[in-house]
C-alpha cells in the first residue's frame, strides 16, 4: 500500500495503521534509515493513542523478537506480518510474503516520489498486488490498484 503524504505526516498515518494491524494480531516493523525519525516515532508511540502508549520497542534491545511494533533500520527481528517503509527505506528479501507492506512517502519531496514510483514498478512487475492511496482531497482515497498476476 503506497501512501502519498500531502497533508498528513507519517506519524498521523501510523496512528491509523498501527492500531488496526495490532488488532488483527500482526506484528509490525517500522523501518527508516533516519535516526531522528526513529527517535521521534519512539517518543510519539509512548504518547499515542490517547488512552495509553502503543506497545513497541527500538531495534537493538534484548526483546526485539517479542515486540508488537519494532522501530529500526534492519530486518524485522519481531517476525512482522506488516512492514512500514519510511524515508526511502527499501523492502528486504522475503518481505514480499508479509501480510502488508506500507510505503509512506512525502509528496513534497520529488526524490521520494520518484523512489516510490520505482518501487511501485518493481512490486507490480513481480506480479504483486499494490494500491496507491492519496489524501489530496482531504481524506484518504484509493486512486489505483494493481491486482496480483495470475
Amino acid at each position: 500500500m503506497f501512501y502519498h503524504l500531502t497533508r498528513s505526516g507519517p506519524e498521523e498515518v501510523l496512528a491509523l495503521i498501527l492500531p488496526r494491524a495490532l488488532a488483527a494480531g500482526w506484528r509490525v516493523m517500522l523501518r527508516s534509515p533516519d535516526a531522528t525519525r526513529r527517535d521521534r516515532l519512539d517518543a510519539k508511540l509512548w504518547l499515542e493513542p490517547e488512552d495509553g502508549f502503543l506497545p513497541h520497542g527500538v531495534e537493538g534491545g534484548p526483546f526485539d523478537a517479542e515486540q508488537p511494533v519494532l522501530i529500526g533500520q534492519g530486518a524485522a527481528a519481531n517476525a512482522a506480518q506488516g512492514v512500514v517503509l519510511l524515508d526511502g527505506a527499501d523492502p528486504l528479501p522475503g518481505e514480499e510474503g508479509c501480510e502488508r507492506l506500507w510505503v509512506l512517502f512525502d509528496g513534497g519531496d520529488e526524490t521520494a516520489v520518484q523512489a516510490a514510483r520505482g518501487l511501485w514498478t518493481k512490486v507490480t512487475g513481480l506480479g504483486m498486488a499494490a494500491q496507491y492511496w492519496s489524501e489530496e482531497t482531504g481524506r484518504w482515497e484509493m486512486k489505483t490498484e494493481k491486482k496480483p498476476a495470475g
